[in-house]
């Protein structure tokens, strides 16, 4: 891998679909967003192509590139990885350091830079995740000004491993190498490292525990949100939200998995009097999501539809502590 990935990026403009091509979104895997469309077929054409920059207009920026700190490849999986009775290879499923991040169309730079770092589960990649769970749609939605990012996990395969961001310092030395290329691509100036919200779907647990107990940016962490992923490492949430002021939001299925692993940290939230909402993903107001700091929200959505299938991710950032977008008017407009 070269010493600096950003020097093999190319822009490519995209326009957003129109006519036809709009119009037959569903059909083609569209990612409709508020203003345009990111078809996935262009998301995929970006991953192959190595690193390139795919920019929409309106649509806002996704850039999609290879960083050195990204997760993979890393020496525990130099060998591949045995889950069962089935083998993922490393050249197959551990060498892939794609990383996505998205601009939404509204977004304004300020000072300090707030982001949303999603991580995925078993049996995916980025561009998968991006088009099935519609996240850039739902970020877009949330009118956030921030900065989403998605990097590669274990491609395709049955393993929750973080990889580099699992070792000490690794989430500081990932998020060094993002603001370095944001800095590059222009989208932002000298600003600095501002709020951190930690999402992550199935599998995407065990690197979200490690980030905060040891990846270096535990004080920049302001929220963390498991969709249908509680299945281990209760006790390093725990120790997070007890020494933090930041939200934590745990939605659990019947069948995900994660049931007995809520419960039991609900029954041990009761035990020692701390206050904490429970309710229905389906029912739960604004007001429910922004008013309470520890959240545990049961869904009846099959596993795999928890970030998307009520729009949840997006529901869950606007009820954020992240600030709103500012629409910046220019000469003319008229507000």
């Amino acid at each position: 891998m070269p010493d600096n990935p950003d020097t093999r990026a190319t822009a490519t403009p995209i326009q957003p679909a129109t006519g036809d091509e709009a119009s037959s979104g569903e059909a083609m895997g569209n990612l409709r967003l508020g203003f345009g469309s990111w078809p996935a077929k262009w998301i995929l054409a970006a991953a192959l192509a190595g690193s390139l920059i795919c920019r929409a207009n309106a649509a806002g920026t996704l850039i999609l590139t290879q960083f050195a700190s990204a997760p993979f490849p890393h020496p525990q999986r130099a060998a591949g990885h045995q889950h069962n009775n089935d083998f993922f290879s490393a050249a197959e499923h551990y060498q892939d350091s794609t990383v996505a991040l998205f601009v939404p169309p509204e977004f304004h730079p300020d000072s300090n830079v707030d982001f949303v770092v999603h991580f995925h589960g078993w049996n995916n990649n980025v561009t998968n995740v991006l088009a099935k769970y519609q996240l850039l749609d739902q970020f877009t939605a949330g009118g956030r000004n921030a900065i989403l990012i998605v990097p590669q996990g274990p491609r395709d395969a049955d393993d929750s491993f973080g990889g580099k961001l699992e070792d000490p310092g690794g989430f500081a030395r990932f998020m060094d190498e993002a603001m370095r290329t944001l800095r590059q691509r222009g989208v932002i100036g000298e600003a600095q490292i501002g709020k951190i919200i930690l999402s992550g779907h199935s599998g995407g647990y065990e690197v979200i525990s490690a980030i905060v107990a040891c990846g270096g940016l535990t004080d920049h962490v302001t929220e963390i949100w498991l969709f249908d992923a509680l299945y281990a490492h209760a006790e390093r949430f725990a120790l997070w939200f007890d020494h933090h002021p930041g939200r934590f939001i745990d939605l659990y299925t019947e069948h995900g998995g994660t049931k007995d692993e809520t419960e039991n940290l609900m029954t041990a939230l009761r035990e020692n009097h701390v206050a904490f909402y429970a309710g229905n993903e389906a029912t739960a107001t604004d007001e429910d999501l922004e008013q309470n700091r520890l959240v545990f929200l049961f869904s009846e959505l099959p596993h795999d539809q928890t970030p998307h299938g009520h729009r949840t991710f997006e529901k869950f950032l606007k009820t954020s502590v992240l600030p709103a977008v500012k629409i910046i008017y220019k000469s003319g407009d008229t507000p």
